[in-house]
């Protein structure tokens, strides 16, 4: 994902303080992928550590070519073993498309090793420990608006379904909708109450305000269809409130539902540079459907990093329907 500043990084331990804070968390067992600019971040990728023998990410390899990035940084964090498997085969796998990795490095218990070095003089064989959070750079990414919470699960939490009272609303106002749907509706009717659901939505959330739990009911039903989907996802443009609109909808409503406002809102942070807050929506809407098309288009343009400001003029080119199996 695109970093929206832009910091200098002059030293391996430089890509290790600031990498929590543009990525939103701590990484664990993960190997992350930093698309260089000189001594700029371009962008910023990251993936589960695969199990022995999945080679799976290495399809991310081509995508992060034809971005025109030439070089790139690694950091595989986590044990030994599995965390330099994953740096050497990612590593080649960059080689075959044209792109050098300046800097493979590993974390593992508070420590880090440059895993391409050899020269014991600036490469100790146990390691430098990691960089404080109060290292310079790190610093700046703090003051740039960046936080780095403690894990993933932390920011999971930010799209994960409401509880108690909240929970209990929406699903009696659910359970009402759906006996009013019961009888049937045609597709125009359908087709303009999902049309005027989405603006109402947008009406509310840029003064400030929330749907009632029946007006996030509807939406969230009529977002199953591609026509209501498609009409919300070419009205989503840079506004602030658009991301806390579709948080707010993905966490409210129940589960059958999710997908679509899920996606729609992995799709307005993805616009508004939130990375982190993209990949854990869009994990949702496909745990949820894993044949959600445009979640899945989403998918693969966060698996290699991709930021809106490198995909010239895009259009979202298909709306919610699920994917050929």
């Amino acid at each position: 994902m695109t970093p929206v500043c832009t910091l200098m990084v002059r030293t391996p331990a430089d890509l290790i303080a600031v990498t929590p804070f543009l990525l939103g968390f701590h990484p664990a067992d993960s190997l992350v992928v930093i698309g260089l600019a000189g001594r700029s971040i371009d962008f910023i990728g990251r993936h589960d550590l695969p199990p022995p023998g999945d080679h799976s990410i290495e399809s991310a390899a081509p995508l992060i070519a034809r971005q025109g990035v030439r070089e790139v940084a690694l950091i595989g964090y986590g044990a030994p073993g599995p965390a330099r498997s994953a740096i050497d085969d990612f590593d080649a796998a960059l080689g075959r498309v044209g792109v050098r990795v300046r800097e493979a490095l590993r974390v593992t218990g508070g420590r880090w090793f440059n895993v391409h070095c050899d020269d014991r003089d600036c490469c100790a064989l146990d390691g430098h420990p990691v960089p404080s959070p109060h290292n310079p750079i790190a610093a700046a990414a703090v003051f740039q608006g960046h936080v780095a919470l403690p894990n993933r699960q932390a920011l999971v939490k930010q799209v994960a379904p409401v509880e108690g009272e909240e929970r209990r609303q929406m699903a009696a106002a659910t359970a009402a909708l759906n006996l009013r749907l019961g009888e049937g509706v045609s597709r125009t009717l359908v087709g303009r109450a999902g049309r005027a659901a989405v603006r109402q939505a947008e009406r509310k959330h840029a003064a400030g305000q929330s749907l009632t739990y029946d007006e996030t009911a509807l939406l969230g039903a009529l977002l199953v269809g591609r026509t209501t989907f498609d009409y919300a996802l070419h009205r989503i443009s840079g506004e602030p409130w658009r991301v806390q609109q579709w948080t707010e909808v993905t966490r409210r409503v129940e589960a059958p539902f999710v997908p679509g406002p899920a996606a729609l809102l992995g799709y307005a942070a993805w616009r508004a540079g939130l990375g982190p807050l993209a990949r854990v929506a869009v994990d949702r809407a496909l745990r949820q459907d894993p044949y959600h098309r445009f979640a899945g288009i989403l998918d693969g343009l966060l698996a290699a990093g991709v930021g809106p400001g490198a995909v010239e003029s895009f259009v979202p080119p298909v709306g919610g329907e699920r994917r050929a199996s």
